[in-house]
């Protein structure tokens, strides 16, 4: 029995370091090895957030695999029985993430590294990017803990992210986020199943939130900060 469980352990150590090897093959071929590997390495932090938030909240989860120009993602083998525990789940991942960026950041600034810079801004920018509230994001399953209805909200903000930033990774997340726009589009709040699951405490309600945003104007702060001082660089 030790063994077939260090056998599994082992391929899920495996199968995040095949990815995540892949993954910097992948970016050092258009940014360079180091960037890449500073890249894939705040992509990791910001699973393992999810990761660990899960694991605290019992529920079963495969370990961090990684997709080049995707980004990275970690299974639920266990959907969360109520939206407090989603929006836990998916809170973690930009908190401890952003976190990743600013030591990234405070590297930069202290060693005067123009690398380190734009690797903690593509770290402010993907958290930043990750908190639109639509699902499959994580702001999607952030707001759904306010009502799901404002992932109706994050659509038009998707598309005009798209219009900004043209990238196909837009395109896969408009095919992941139709059955939440239509869930979100016939959401009754009164029905027993809606209830059961999104029915939290107003408090609840408003500490999300309240984080929610200040994390918004954070990340959204320093990406323009960072951008700026990268453009100063060029």
């Amino acid at each position: 029995m030790l063994t077939l469980l260090s056998a599994l352990k082992f391929g899920k150590i495996a199968a995040t370091s095949a990815t995540m090897l892949l993954s910097i093959a992948v970016y050092a071929g258009a940014f360079g090895w180091r960037y890449a590997a500073g890249f894939v390495a705040l992509l990791l932090i910001h699973e393992l957030g999810h990761f660990f938030a899960a694991r605290r909240r019992g529920l079963s989860v495969g370990a961090p695999i990684f997709i080049p120009f995707v980004g990275a993602y970690i299974a639920l083998k266990e959907q969360p029985h109520d939206v407090e525990t989603e929006a836990y789940v998916a809170i973690a991942g930009p908190v401890v993430g952003s976190f990743g960026a600013f030591i990234m950041y405070a590297l930069a600034r202290s060693e005067n590294n123009d690398l380190l810079l734009a690797v903690s801004y593509a770290g402010f920018f993907l958290n930043l990017f990750n908190l639109l509230p639509i699902s499959p994001l994580d702001g999607g399953r952030i707001t759904a803990i306010i009502s799901p209805r404002i992932w109706l909200l994050g659509a038009p903000l998707m598309g005009a992210a798209f219009f900004f930033y043209p990238s196909p990774i837009f395109i896969v997340i408009a095919f992941a986020a139709v059955p939440k726009l239509r869930q979100a589009w016939h959401y009754d709040p009164r029905a027993p199943a809606n209830v059961a699951y999104f029915g939290v405490p107003t408090q609840t309600r408003v500490e999300y939130t309240l984080l929610y945003l200040m994390l918004i104007l954070v990340l959204a702060a320093m990406t323009y900060s960072v951008h700026g001082m990268l453009g100063g660089i060029r």
